[in-house]
């Protein structure tokens, strides 16, 4: 849960600049590509957390083609 907390804190922290960077900004532009590529591997922190808890859980059972990815 801590992943997809720090996710959601990193999109919340950015909402101003995105503003200032389709406003023309250059500066918040940079900052916002920044946050973008720190916020694409948050959520690949996050997605590794779902697949390693859904391993957990099916620890031992057969996977279906389903449920892989």
């Amino acid at each position: 849960m801590d992943e997809f907390l720090r996710l959601k804190r990193m999109v919340d922290e950015i909402q101003e600049d995105i503003g200032k960077a389709f406003g023309g900004n250059k500066a918040a532009g940079t900052r916002v590509r920044k946050v973008m590529q720190d916020i694409k591997n948050a959520a690949q922190d996050v997605r590794k957390k779902i697949l390693d808890i859904r391993g957990t859980e099916s620890a031992g059972a057969p996977a279906s083609d389903a449920d892989r990815d």
